[in-house]
């Protein structure tokens, strides 16, 4: 499946499958979760896009050839996620902070992702996976959960959390919270009593519109869905030292705001992208945790109606695209 231009669908077509060199391998996709990310692809809302391109970036498949110097073997199962390649020289690439290469390359943004039957990786870059777990639940995992991972990090020792935008990172990444002993406060779009009640369902303590006040001051904010608006609303729900944490990769202008609602040693952080090490710590819990993300499945020939169904807010979780 693949866009040939911004704001069109995505068109099937018919390619050879591509040939592995150097540490690349060649994956037949069991599997792709369908990724926000994938609408600001579609929309042209993100710069540089490779068009044509096949989107995707939440890749379970298994090594059906390698190239020579790749680290993995036929037949192993593998998960192929947003990080594609690095230049692995740069200051970035040297302190563990890759993830802020300026070379960094991304599956389905600068190379061909995974709504398709094979995909090219780079085997560096991949993740093994037990192959008892099943594609589908395993796919979300991959972005979602990834990103989301992250993002919770960066909220430190944070205990009582706000979440803005309970989609499929946010329901994720409320289970491990949940697990640690956080208490989750859920913001969903105003009268989404869908969404508040599948958050309530998960663990969280408190669920309720974005217009909503927090029932209490919160340590920290975790915002997933792509409204700047919501950083401003954030703020004024924080308490002194909070942090905001914006965990998207596309986000709406944000708003003016009076300074007070930042003062009180608040602060603001991004998350970009994701390292190795996050794949692998994230993979070790959400395995320990027994995280279960909730899935929507369609067949690949039926991406477009996925991503319709993700704009329109009718998924709650994880929409996936099976391959057979």
């Amino acid at each position: 499946m693949v866009f040939h231009e911004p704001r069109a669908p995505l068109r099937l077509e018919q390619r050879p499958a591509p040939v592995p060199s150097n540490a690349e391998v060649l994956i037949r996709v069991e599997a792709c979760a369908v990724c926000r990310t994938d609408l600001h692809v579609q929309d042209g809302e993100l710069p540089d896009v490779a068009y044509p391109l096949i989107p995707g970036h939440q890749v379970v498949g298994t090594v059906t050839k390698t190239g020579p110097d790749a680290p993995l073997r036929e037949g192993d199962r593998i998960g192929a996620a947003w990080l594609g390649r690095t230049c692995g020289d740069c200051e970035f690439c040297a302190t563990g902070r890759e993830n802020l290469c300026d070379a960094a390359e991304f599956h389905g943004y600068q190379l061909d992702g995974g709504y398709s039957e094979y995909m090219l990786a780079d085997g560096r870059y991949c993740f093994p996976l037990d192959a008892s777990m099943p594609a589908v639940q395993t796919a979300p995992l991959l972005c979602a959960g990834l990103i989301g991972f992250r993002t919770l990090r960066m909220a430190g020792d944070a205990h009582r959390i706000g979440i803005y935008g309970f989609g499929s990172a946010a329901h994720i990444i409320t289970q491990l919270a949940v697990h640690q002993g956080k208490e989750i406060y859920a913001f969903t779009t105003p009268g989404d009593e869908t969404a508040q009640a599948f958050a309530r369902e998960l663990g969280a303590v408190w669920a309720g519109g974005s217009d909503s006040a927090a029932p209490r001051l919160l340590d920290a904010a975790l915002i997933f869905a792509p409204v700047g608006n919501l950083v401003p609303t954030a703020l004024r729900h924080l308490k002194k030292g909070g942090r905001v944490v914006c965990g998207g990769i596309h986000m709406s202008d944000i708003p003016a705001f009076p300074y007070e609602i930042l003062w009180g040693e608040r602060q603001i952080r991004s998350v970009a992208n994701l390292t190795r090490k996050d794949g692998n710590d994230f993979m070790r819990l959400a395995a320990e945790t027994r995280i279960s993300p909730r899935i929507v499945t369609y067949r690949l020939e039926d991406a477009n109606q996925a991503l319709d169904d993700l704009r329109e807010g009718r998924i709650n979780g994880t929409a996936v695209l099976t391959v057979s």
